[in-house]
């Protein structure tokens, strides 16, 4: 299809396969090195995928940050991504990684209604303020999760700051892409799934978030969600679609710091 090269993240970054086997390593390190301190697999849903992984600190916690893993909707899973919950525990606060069902099996609008029912039960678990970010399907999902028709009230005013990492802000573009014989959406699926589209949503800090290295489309979809809801935009340098969340390892970070203080 037209922009299945424009939408292409590992073809343009040497080594991909590296980084996404670094990420699995990373995570079970990490995991294995909270021991009690992490709750594997709390369920949300009624099907084996809706269960967030909970990374709590010692002591008791100042908030919750929330990641949403990405992989265009149709494949990986929270797991892969438990040691970016380093930057976070390392300031007190608690950390949920849910997963959720995946294309072609669902379809996107499944999928943002599972997540949305994952901070809800995230949200039953904890107290205090509330975090959400994520990457690329991953921050679709996070700035989905400022609609109002779909996180209660009660949940919205806990909402602290919303990081969309290198999001897909605007689904059109990917109708043509040979992704959505997965993905399956029709033009209007395509709007109603679409950030830049919310007119209904909390009032709560947003930092647009992407880096310098990544493919054009990607800036462009980073800049178009800036731009539609009058946020914040930062450009990494140095960072591609797979490095620019390493950030979330380190307390001191920019990234780190935007979500937790």
């Amino acid at each position: 299809m037209e922009l299945d090269d424009a939408y292409a993240n590992a073809a343009h970054i040497p080594n991909a396969q590296a980084y996404l086997s670094a990420f699995v390593e990373q995570a079970e390190d990490w995991r294995a090195q909270l021991g009690a301190f992490a709750q594997l697999g709390v369920a949300y849903g009624d099907t084996p995928r809706q269960a967030f992984d909970f990374f709590s600190p010692p002591g008791e916690s100042k908030g919750t940050m929330i990641f949403i893993h990405g992989g265009y909707w149709r494949s990986l899973d929270g797991s892969s991504f438990s040691h970016l919950a380093a930057g976070a525990l390392a300031h007190g606060w608690a950390v949920a990684m849910p997963s959720y069902d995946l294309c072609p099996d669902v379809t996107i609008a499944d999928i943002t209604r599972q997540i949305a029912l994952a901070v809800r039960g995230v949200a039953d678990k904890t107290s205090g303020p509330i975090s959400i970010t994520g990457h690329s399907a991953g921050g679709h999902l996070a700035a989905r999760m400022l609609d109002r028709d779909l996180i209660p009230e009660t949940v919205g005013r806990r909402l602290k700051s919303v990081v969309p990492i290198s999001a897909l802000s605007d689904l059109r573009p990917l109708l043509h892409t040979s992704m959505n014989d997965d993905f399956r959406m029709d033009e209007q699926a395509a709007i109603d799934e679409s950030p830049i589209m919310m007119t209904n949503r909390y009032a709560v800090p947003v930092t647009v978030w992407v880096g310098a290295d990544e493919r054009p489309a990607f800036l462009d979809q980073a800049r178009w969600l800036s731009d539609a809801w009058n946020a914040g935009l930062v450009i990494a340098p140095g960072k591609h679609h797979f490095d620019v969340i390493d950030p979330l390892t380190d307390p001191e970070s920019d990234l780190v710091r935007r979500l937790v203080t």
